[in-house]
Formats: structure tokens, C-alpha cells, sequence
């Protein structure tokens, strides 16, 4: 039998037990997210009752997964370990395995990674961004030498800070800013993403201080020079692009667009924003910042290439910049957005 076949029988012959596993795992789940965490705000998570959540808490503390402080409720190292497992033993039985196939077709994409959550309501979902894309890049990445592109931006600035140096056994990894700086804050800048990364995997990086939105004549004979060309070159060569989706109405204000040109956005109803495109929820462009690196038709070429966009308010942005994407895009998502995706496009 298989583990789900296993979890059928005994929900056959024991629903409560099946019940009780599943409600004391999102119980873990809740806190993993959201640690440290006090009781009332949990059962809000939950909906459920304070009462009842004490019954529940008190006993996975009695079993040494959960610890109490001021602070509030967390996981203890044997507590997150096991919620780990329990993850991936519910995953089929609860219609993971489903939900990931229905919106890889319905975004028309090879693969979709669904995590537990909500990135708009619990942060730290975007940590598991992280740990998930961790053991995406060390089944795929083969051994020698590997170009990573990176973009910028909060969610990649985060899903950074949670890569590990086992990625880099028997690999050479060399990350890469897939772009210029946009006017945005330092550390969410490419070039620090791509530091990021390369100091928590223990890899290399090389830098481009370039603007990406310079201009055409300005960038013609800035190419020529060889710090900035040879960098150039190993973008284009990427073996693996990383990149987020952005929001239409925040990216607007980030790359600092003028009056005007947001007003073409606005009126466009651009609804998403990826490599400096606009796109409305229909996935036609209806504004493209010029800039220097990748552009969303050079990933038909690369490899690799990993999108990485979660919570229900990404959910539009998503749907419109799939209809751009190369088919072989994988997707890194929580439920937040692809339930509402789904749902709005049953």
C-alpha cells in the first residue's frame, strides 16, 4: 500500500483519528508560520475557540513539540521536524498533489509548487519559498559550473536569506543580477539578492552597477567596457533564472515611472509587472520600461526557469503573467493565490 492508500484505510475505520492528526498538524503548521505566537492570535488563524485551542497546545507541549514563552508559542527542533514529515505525508491525502496539477494546467505551466499559507497574512511563508526552492535547486542543478540570473525585489531578498551551503557540494555556483537597480532600496536591489545567495549557499557572485533603465545611446558605449560586458555575457549564458512577479500598481511607484508613464499603465489596467514588462489580465503588454538585461523572451532559451510569487492579493498578477511565461516555468506559490486562482477560473 502507499502512504495515501494507508491514510484512506485508516480514515476509514477511524475518521476521528484522521481528524485529530489534521487539525493538531495545522495547529503546527499555524505556529511554524507565525512563531512566536500567542494563543489569541492563533485561534483567530484558526477559527476556532481559545478553549479549545488550550486542550491542543497543552498536549503537543506535554510532547515536547511545542515551547511557551512571554513571547508566545513555538516549535522546538523534534516540533518543526515533525511537522515537516506530517507536510508531506498529508500532502496526497489532502489534495495537494491535485491542487498542484489543476493550476499548472490552468496557468499552462510544467510544474507548480504549492505551499501551506497565506503570504499576505503570515510572512513567514515566504521563508518556505525559501527552504522549498533550496531543494528544488538541489535536485535539478547538475554538478560543475551553474549560472543563476536573479531578480530583485522583497520576496527573493527573503527567499535568499533561507538557501544553504549544501547547494553548492560538488557545484560551482555563480549567481547573477538579471538586471540593473530599479531606484529601489539596497538590499532588495539584484545585485545584493544575488550577494545574499551566494553567501548562504557558499557560491560566487558578480555585480553589475548599471542602471537598467539607461539609455539606449548611453549604454552602447557603456557595453564596451569590460567589467560591464563580461558580467553581460554571463546573464545572457544563464543556466537558471529565478525572478518574482510583481503587482502593476506597486512596481509603478519602485521603478520611480513618471507621471505620465503611470498613467499609461493605469489606463492600460495593467495588473502585473515582470523583467520591467506590464502586462493587463488578459497577459497583453501594455507598457515596457527600456532597460539593459533579460527581457521575458529570452527565457525561452534558459534552462531552468523559476517563478517565485505567493499570497491572494499576487493572485491577478500571476494569472496575467503566466500567459507570457515559457511553458517550462516552474512556480513557487502558497494557497492564498492558487486557490483564488481557481476558483475564479474554475
Amino acid at each position: 500500500m502507499t502512504n495515501n492508500e494507508d491514510l484512506e484505510l485508516l480514515d476509514l475505520v477511524a475518521p476521528d483519528f484522521i481528524k485529530t492528526v489534521e487539525k493538531r498538524f495545522m495547529i503546527l503548521q499555524s505556529i511554524s508560520l507565525m512563531e512566536p505566537v500567542g494563543r489569541r492570535t492563533l485561534a483567530d488563524g484558526l477559527d476556532v475557540t481559545e478553549r479549545s485551542l488550550r486542550t491542543e497546545t497543552d498536549m503537543l507541549r506535554k510532547q515536547g513539540l511545542i515551547t511557551s514563552s512571554k513571547s508566545g508559542m513555538s516549535l522546538t527542533r523534534n516540533g518543526g521536524h515533525v511537522t515537516d514529515q506530517l507536510g508531506k505525508m498529508l500532502a496526497d491525502y489532502q489534495g495537494t498533489a491535485l491542487l498542484e496539477k489543476q493550476l499548472s494546467q490552468k496557468l499552462g505551466i510544467a510544474r507548480c509548487i504549492v505551499l501551506p499559507g497565506n503570504a499576505d497574512k503570515q510572512p513567514r511563508v515566504v521563508d518556505s519559498f525559501g527552504r522549498r526552492l533550496n531543494q528544488l535547486l538541489g535536485s535539478i542543478l547538475p554538478t560543475g559550473e551553474t549560472l543563476i540570473s536573479v531578480t530583485g525585489g522583497r520576496t527573493l531578498a527573503k527567499v535568499a536569506r533561507n538557501l544553504s551551503p549544501d547547494l553548492s557540494k560538488n557545484r560551482r555556483l555563480i549567481f547573477l543580477p538579471a538586471r540593473g537597480g530599479v531606484g529601489e532600496s539596497v538590499v532588495i536591489q539584484a545585485n545584493s539578492v544575488c550577494a545574499e545567495m551566494a553567501e548562504k549557499t557558499q557560491g560566487q557572485y558578480r555585480a553589475m552597477y548599471l542602471p537598467e533603465d539607461i539609455s539606449e545611446k548611453s549604454f552602447e558605449s557603456l557595453q564596451k567596457e569590460a567589467s560591464i560586458k563580461s558580467v553581460l555575457d554571463l546573464i545572457y549564458r544563464s543556466d537558471v533564472v529565478i525572478h518574482s512577479i510583481g503587482s502593476a500598481s506597486i512596481m509603478a511607484d519602485r521603478r520611480n515611472l513618471s507621471r505620465g508613464e503611470k498613467q499609461m499603465v493605469a489606463e492600460g489596467e495593467a495588473v502585473a509587472e515582470a523583467f520591467g514588462d506590464f502586462f493587463d489580465q488578459s497577459g497583453r503588454l501594455v507598457y515596457k520600461v527600456p532597460r539593459i538585461g533579460l527581457h521575458v523572451r529570452d527565457l525561452d532559451r534558459i534552462k531552468y526557469v523559476i517563478a517565485i510569487a505567493g499570497g491572494s492579493e499576487k493572485a491577478s498578477a500571476i494569472q496575467s503573467y503566466m500567459k507570457n511565461a515559457p511553458s517550462h516555468t516552474i512556480l513557487i506559490t502558497d494557497e492564498g493565490a492558487s486557490k483564488l486562482i481557481l476558483r475564479d477560473n474554475p
